[in-house]
């Protein structure tokens, strides 16, 4: 037996006033209502003109769209399909929403940026988000490149992965209990360095952080990427812990080597796992331990 049919191009939509695509958002909403979203956005972003009227409403419709799936400005029309209407009042057109978030300045991305931490702070104190933080928690700093396509797109370059696409710098906050919440992110152009901003992030992160909850002990973790004197001081005024991968210049080198043979001890990873060109399981490592004063450069010296 075998498929004898050809399909044309076709799109599908819900256009029945009683079928609603997705009705899990009445519970998303209802959770980001009760963590304040659309007061806090009313409170914190002053976008000008009438553009920027009923900030509180156009956000959390935008956050809806996202959750449903949407990823274009386009997109955002799911929420005007079907009995949508039924379940929420206000929804915009995606036109409306275009126009909205064209008129930001850097200014109303901040703005933002103050709105998401008291978000995320409300959502770790009305749910178990975070649990165990107030004993040990862990915020780790990364960037990541979103491939983007086409040549209109604002901020995108090629960057270190080669990929043309945006920039995002990403603070995440876990326990040994939870999975990581983003706490902090910052958007930079596709080009930029890794570790650029990375000292502003990092203090925004670390005070979100203490206001989720990570009232103990606190532990910064980088990659070498990050591996600068600014980076390191906003983690100590921070008052927290830190662990970044130094780089393998000379003085690291030079304190490497003067490990005695005898001072390795041998560690065993819980997980082996298999080298190719050796075509044996690896499952053992080393570590020891030797005094070394760092003097990491200056993140302004970064190209």
């Amino acid at each position: 037996m075998r498929l004898c049919h050809t399909f044309a191009r076709s799109s599908a939509r819900f256009d029945d006033p009683c079928l609603v695509s997705a009705a899990g958002l009445v519970p998303v909403l209802a959770m980001a209502d009760r963590s304040g979203l659309r007061r806090l956005v009313d409170e914190h972003l002053t976008v000008p003109s009438d553009r920027g009227a009923h900030a509180g409403a156009k956000v959390a419709a935008l956050v809806a769209g996202m959750v449903a799936g949407a990823d274009s400005i386009e997109d955002m029309n799911v929420l005007r399909h079907g009995g949508m209407s039924r379940l929420f009042s206000g929804t915009y057109a995606s036109s409306t929403l275009g126009s909205f978030l064209r008129s930001f300045a850097f200014g109303h991305v901040r703005q933002l940026d103050a709105v998401a931490a008291r978000l995320v702070a409300n959502l770790a104190a009305y749910t178990p988000l975070l649990p165990d933080a107030g004993q040990i928690a862990y915020l780790d700093i990364d960037d990541t490149v979103r491939a983007t396509y086409g040549y209109a797109k604002q901020g995108t370059g090629y960057g270190y992965s080669g990929v043309k696409g945006l920039n995002a710098l990403l603070g995440t906050l876990s326990t040994p209990s939870a999975a990581p919440v983003i706490v902090a992110c910052r958007l930079r152009k596709g080009s930029a360095n890794s570790g650029r901003g990375a000292a502003r992030l990092v203090a925004d992160a670390l005070k979100t952080s203490r206001a989720c909850g990570a009232t103990g002990l606190l532990v910064v973790r980088a990659d070498s990427a990050f591996y600068g004197r600014d980076v390191i001081a906003a983690i100590r005024r921070g008052g927290a812990r830190f662990s970044i991968t130094a780089r393998q210049d000379v003085a690291v080198r030079r304190a490497i080597a003067s490990i005695g043979e005898d001072a390795w001890t041998t560690i065993h990873y819980p997980r082996a796992t298999f080298d190719e060109q050796l075509r044996q399981w690896i499952s053992d490592a080393q570590v020891a331990e030797v005094e070394f004063t760092a003097s990491p450069p200056a993140a302004a010296s970064v190209p």
